[in-house]
């Protein structure tokens, strides 16, 4: 029997090239939003919000899997909390009552806080969430566990739809032209593409995954200074040259105002680094060629959108 597959935040960034993963595979796809958007013909949409417990009755009905990708990003702290953490509840609560045999679980390395985190594996760290967007999918990964689910928490994200690494790296630049910190930052990325393939890896993959939460992160950090250096090189960013130390940063922060906060800045400039590399293996899944790689195929998207924001 072909499985069916619940997905949600499928209009999203990376739900969307999660759904573009399934569209290969031999599955049924329901896809549950709010709203109707375009849909290839053979998927099912079924309208449900999570900020409303109640039109999330039956959703899950005849699936086999669970693919939630869904979440509220913002500084609304109540908006946060109604659909990462009881949304998630309550649509945990719907995937038990109609037996769904497996449910993967988007989550986020942010969880982990300020930093600086370096080489660390699942259980050394204790999360330390910073904001009202980290605290509420950190509680929807509860839900989620108490009910078996594989928890990926995916470091930087990026590639075509990305509306927050490279565009909050474009703005930074502009506002701190320098090599923060020297450039020196380790990161954990991945390209939006290799992610929906791990995603669709654990939704789907026979012997099951073993539930419990993994980093969804390339195996190898990526250097901030290779970083800058990459995106300069397809004349998304302007080219950086020179140091600025933390002091200068949070000053410069202060004398030119814009949209990524201070604490934003830090998740970039220090190490936030994890071990990525028991996933792929686990689900059986190549790696690719890693986020730097991948940012030429992305190039024309972040180009329009940048000349646009």
């Amino acid at each position: 029997m072909t499985p069916r597959v619940v997905l949600t935040g499928a209009t999203g960034f990376i739900g969307a090239a999660v759904l573009r993963q399934l569209a290969q595979q031999p599955v049924r796809v329901r896809v549950i939003s709010r709203r109707d958007h375009p849909l290839p013909p053979e998927v099912e949409w079924v309208p449900a919000d999570l900020a409303q417990p109640e039109s999330l009755a039956r959703v899950c009905s005849q699936a086999d899997v669970l693919i939630h990708a869904a979440s509220h990003i913002g500084s609304d702290a109540e908006q946060c909390a109604r659909v990462n953490d009881h949304g998630t509840a309550a649509l945990m609560r719907e995937a038990g009552r109609a037996g769904v045999g497996r449910i993967v679980q988007l989550s986020t390395t942010a969880v982990y806080g300020r930093g600086p985190h370096r080489g660390a594996a699942v259980g050394d760290l204790t999360p330390a969430p910073g904001s009202a967007t980290s605290r509420t999918r950190l509680a929807a990964e509860a839900h989620a566990l108490r009910h078996g689910a594989v928890v990926l928490r995916a470091g930087l994200v990026t590639g075509a739809g990305d509306r927050w690494v490279v565009p909050a790296l474009a703005e930074l630049v502009q506002r701190l032209p320098g090599y923060w910190n020297g450039g020196r930052a380790m990161l954990s990325m991945i390209a939006v593409e290799d992610l929906a393939r791990l995603i669709t890896q654990a939704a789907l993959r026979i012997p099951v995954t073993v539930p419990g939460v993994h980093h969804a992160v390339h195996p190898a950090p990526v250097r901030l200074h290779d970083l800058l250096d990459a995106l300069a090189a397809l004349a998304l960013l302007p080219a950086v040259s020179g140091e600025l130390m933390w002091e200068e940063c949070t000053a410069r922060m202060t004398e030119h105002p814009g949209q990524v906060s201070e604490r934003q800045l830090a998740l970039l400039a220090f190490d936030h680094w994890y071990s990525g590399t028991a996933v792929w293996p686990a689900h059986a899944c190549a790696p690719g060629p890693g986020p730097l790689a991948r940012l030429a195929d992305a190039a024309p998207w972040y180009r329009a959108h940048l000349a646009h924001t």
